[in-house]
């Protein structure tokens, strides 16, 4: 008989429920899945071998190619296999300035010139880098997108770390044998103009993902939406959420540490 009760006392908790909202649909659903036809490929650096840890390997940047769903354009790089009679045909996230028939030096011993791939500690302070490697190896993952550039701000020579400028203005320190892009991503200027009208939008995000137009949660009913109902437009409550809520309640700002505008200038915050 308990079990029975509790049984039921949580099926009524489960009717009394509202519907499941965006957030916890985009898990599970194939509908919000990319979009990855017209894509080609992975954009990353070389494996790190021998090569580029202790000296350099030549490529040649062969074509320019836009890349579906993607601001910046792609750089594809011919390398010669060091090891074996065949080429390496690499896909780079292109630096602007690079042209096709350009030389792209990748390693320690490259030269510091726009395009050329290095380890952030080979690299003098202050200089702009972008496709930046997180962890040793991972082929790059920071400073991606049309126009983004990281600055080398520091080197610490006895712990072998180097601390960087991301895009967002935030600061990081990486590992100094990690490896980057010298200059600036390439289709910078994408979003000064303006898009003007709701089809451009239409075709800029049917290229990516199913992710437009997005319905407000103050627009819905309190069934979609925690926002929702009311006879204005408005959401009735704080907007954090917990860290531990759960799926169909967690909207809004997720454990935010501190919520309002900024105050006191960037500096403070980015320290």
């Amino acid at each position: 008989e308990d079990q029975r009760g509790t049984l039921s006392s949580w099926l009524v908790y489960r009717t009394n429920m509202g519907r499941v909202i965006r957030g916890q649909r985009k898990g599970a659903s194939l509908i919000f899945k990319s979009h990855t036809t017209h894509r080609k490929g992975a954009a990353k650096f070389r494996n790190l071998d021998y090569a580029e840890k202790h000296g350099y390997i030549k490529g040649i940047v062969r074509e320019i190619i836009h890349d579906a769903g993607r601001g910046a354009p792609l750089a594809r790089v011919m390398f010669r296999d060091p090891y074996r009679y065949k080429l390496q045909k690499m896909t780079f996230i292109a630096a602007e300035g690079l042209h096709t028939g350009q030389f792209v030096y990748c390693g320690k011993k490259a030269q510091l010139t726009v395009g050329n791939v290095l380890p952030v500690g080979s690299m003098p302070e202050g200089t702009i880098i972008c496709n930046i490697e997180s962890k040793t190896g991972d082929r790059g993952t920071l400073a991606r997108a049309s126009g983004n550039y990281g600055t080398i701000i520091s080197h610490n020579p006895d712990t072998g770390k180097t601390r960087i400028r991301l895009p967002s203005g935030r600061k990081k320190v990486i590992p100094s044998v990690a490896r980057a892009c010298v200059g600036v991503v390439a289709g910078g200027g994408r979003i000064d103009k303006p898009l003007l009208k709701a089809g451009a939008s239409y075709h800029k995000y049917k290229a990516k993902r199913n992710s437009w137009p997005r319905v407000r949660g103050v627009a819905m009913n309190p069934v979609e939406h925690p926002h929702g109902g009311g006879n204005h437009q408005h959401v009735g409550h704080p907007t954090t959420v917990s860290r531990g809520a759960p799926p169909g309640k967690k909207v809004g700002l997720i454990a935010a540490r501190r919520t309002g505008q900024m105050k006191g200038g960037k500096k403070k915050f980015n320290e």
